[in-house]
């Protein structure tokens, strides 16, 4: 018995040495994409619904995991109500009428599916025909500050004009829970400039729990925020159309252990990103006296599936003037620049709301670009990253990541290994 703890002690430590981990990227202890996740959902079988809801939902009600639920029209929870799912739940939004499950200012949501069970939003097509803004999506809105003039924002989604607003002054409040969720195929394209999302938050509270939530083939951004104080963990964004995670309207991020895994193939001519961090995208509607965005984003992964001059994947991080960005302990792979910004005109004032620290930058052709083409271009990248503990160096896709292949289990855990004249060196 002590030989074989002994031989199994062995191999631990052997294992441990060559996926050696340095604390960068998502969490090394343990793969937080198994068991709950799907990354190929046009073969996943779900049974049919059974039960419709639309309308409005103004008394506090139960989705239970026994039945399979049609999401018909626009859904609204309204009059304070809370809508409970249970765990392993799974609502089907309906395509002909664009099924979109809207939660209203003062309403909750509270969908905690588990590891075993989670909760799964999808069309209702069939495995053949699915794709992607075959539904609406989600929408949260909450009571917490924004950054229009008088706090207030209104949702552009041609929702019931009774039930579209947000915004206020409870930077703390709740509404609801989302966590051990799935949301396939949604992000509607309503019009020009009308675009669902897969999850919209708009002046959601901190008082929110959002974690381990994955939204895959979006037609438009997998995640946004508009305004809010928000507390973001193991968000996973598979294949979005536009950006993976967009920032907007003053809104507060803490944001943590989150991947996006993007596909040339599946984005838009948007200027898709994973990362976009704006003030406002609304200059008119925009209170310069009221936050600023401010993103702190940590142990993130930020990936490009294919090859970095392919497609239309462009840069990984974009972020506007008035912006703040912390952005720090996170692996960026196959893009072709890891930061856009605009309007910087010196790197001290980019410095000043932009901070990059402890990045492992792999295969990617450009580091820090700008929209306007005088800017920045002649800061000592070199030293900027020398100071900041940023690494840049080149690889085969898995020579960074466990296992990159999304149709066997995912690992996007990092590993400290790199390839250097065809052969494999631990750093």
């Amino acid at each position: 018995m002590k030989t074989n703890l002994l031989l199994l002690l062995t191999i631990s430590s052997l294992c441990s040495s060559i996926y050696a981990q340095s604390g960068l990227g998502v969490n090394e202890k343990e793969n937080m994409l198994e068991y709950w996740t799907e990354f190929d959902p046009k073969k996943k079988e779900y049974r049919e619904p059974k039960k419709i809801i639309a309308g409005y939902i103004s008394e506090n009600t139960t989705l239970y995991s026994r039945d399979t639920y049609l999401l018909e029209g626009i859904v609204y929870v309204i009059n304070n109500a809370v809508l409970t799912i249970e765990q392993g739940t799974v609502i089907r939004g309906d395509s002909k009428t664009c099924g979109t499950l809207v939660i209203t200012k003062g309403a909750k949501i509270v969908a905690e599916g588990t590891e075993s069970f989670p909760i799964v939003f999808t069309t209702n097509k069939d495995s053949f025909s699915r794709k992607s803004g075959d539904w609406g999506g989600i929408v949260i809105m909450g009571d917490a500050p924004i950054n229009n003039f008088g706090g207030v924002g209104i949702l552009n989604f041609d929702l019931d004009s009774s039930y579209n607003r947000y915004g206020g002054d409870n930077a703390a409040g709740s509404s609801g829970v989302l966590k051990y969720v799935r949301v396939e195929y949604a992000g509607r394209k309503l019009k020009s400039k009308k675009e669902l999302n897969g999850i919209s938050f708009a002046g959601v509270g901190s008082g929110t729990k959002i974690e381990n939530i994955q939204v895959s083939f979006s037609d438009d951004d997998s995640f946004e925020f508009y305004g809010g104080n928000v507390k973001l963990k193991n968000l996973i964004s598979y294949r979005a159309s536009d950006d993976d995670f967009d920032f907007t309207q003053g809104v507060q991020a803490n944001f943590t252990n989150s991947i996006a895994i993007r596909n040339p193939y599946s984005s838009d001519l948007e200027n898709s990103r994973c990362l976009e961090i704006n003030s406002n995208d609304d200059i008119e509607k925009f209170d310069p006296l009221r936050n600023k965005t401010n993103v702190t984003a940590t142990n993130l992964v930020l990936v490009n599936m294919e090859d970095n001059d392919q497609g239309l994947v462009k840069e990984a991080v974009f972020a506007s003037k008035d912006s703040q960005l912390t952005f720090s302990n996170s692996v960026v792979y196959g893009f072709k620049d890891l930061l856009m910004v605009k309007e910087f005109s010196y790197i001290d004032e980019l410095e000043h709301y932009i901070k990059l620290k402890n990045l492992v930058v792999g295969h990617c052709t450009n580091m820090i670009s700008s929209m306007k083409p005088k800017d920045v271009l002649g800061m000592d990248l070199d030293y900027f990253f020398s100071k900041n503990n940023i690494k840049v160096s080149d690889g085969l896709i898995e020579d960074y990541f466990m296992n990159s292949n999304v149709l066997e289990t995912p690992d996007f855990r990092y590993l400290k290994i790199e390839r250097t004249n065809n052969s494999l060196v631990n750093k």
